[in-house]
């Protein structure tokens, strides 16, 4: 029996099956059919780890690398290129298929390089950024995903006091397995922060950890706001693919079922 264990050979203190009420954060569901909470499917005196058990890891990975709650849904499957306009659905097939790729190559310890995503607002990059976390995240690998802006606003903040000090928080982004770092835009850059961008991405490169970057930059752009030697470290360490659409995505979205577009909604 595959996955079986005898109860009395690990050793198991069965706990008994929980109420039909709220569990707390890494209990199995509590209306589970098949372990009515307990987090093992019993059969005789075999037992195994329930399906739903392995979800709620992966529900705890996705909290914990960073997605919020709109971007856990996004996965290859609904990135749609009918949205592309014909002039740029070649160029959006070619993205999907890389960050695919990237995929691939990060379960088989293959990935050295990175992707960097450029396009307009609403193209899709943030989408597929999001899809990549979360192919991987469901296979067990590590993923942190951070917004550029709020990663500087930590550091930043982090030298008035707080729980985490500016060398934590740039060390888990540094070490990170698969960094996703979203909306590389053009904000207000000072010395200290591309100094600290260069800091993060040269690490990066020197220790072979790939990084995804979404912007809505041009590739002359990026040296403007970044550098001449943080851009240089960036097309050194990403392979580049750029998205384009004609209509904010988000937007169409939206439109289409009537609602609002979300501020992160993954397009």
């Amino acid at each position: 029996m595959a996955n079986w264990q005898r109860l009395g050979e690990i050793g198991l203190n069965l706990p008994p099956r929980r109420p039909l009420s709220g569990g707390q954060s890494g209990t199995p569901p509590v209306d589970c059919p098949h372990c009515h909470g307990r987090g093992l499917v019993l059969q005789g005196e075999y037992a195994r780890r329930c399906s739903c058990m392995e979800q709620r890891a992966v529900t705890l990975r996705r909290q914990a690398a960073g997605l919020s709650p709109a971007l856990q849904r996004q996965t290859f499957a609904q990135f749609e290129l009918k949205y592309y306009e014909p002039d740029f659905s070649e160029m959006a097939r070619r993205t999907l298929r890389a960050a695919r790729e990237f995929v691939r190559e990060c379960l088989e310890g293959r990935s050295r390089r990175g992707l960097l995503f450029t396009g307009p607002v609403g193209s899709g990059k943030t989408f597929l950024a999001s899809a990549i976390a979360n192919a991987l995240l469901e296979k067990g690998h590590d993923v942190l995903v951070v917004v550029v802006p709020d990663l500087l606003e930590a550091i930043r903040n982090s030298f008035s006091g707080g729980e985490e000090t500016s060398a934590e928080i740039e060390g888990r982004a540094r070490t990170a397995a698969v960094l996703i770092l979203d909306d590389l835009g053009a904000h207000n850059y000072t010395d200290w922060t591309r100094n600290t961008l260069y800091s993060l991405l040269n690490y990066r490169v020197n220790y072979e950890l790939p990084t995804v970057v979404t912007t809505n930059l041009s590739l002359e752009q990026l040296e403007q706001y970044l550098g001449e030697r943080t851009t240089s470290r960036l097309m050194q360490h990403c392979r580049v693919y750029r998205l384009l659409v004609k209509q904010d995505i988000r937007r169409l979205k939206a439109s289409r079922a009537g609602n609002s577009p979300s501020p992160d909604g993954g397009a």
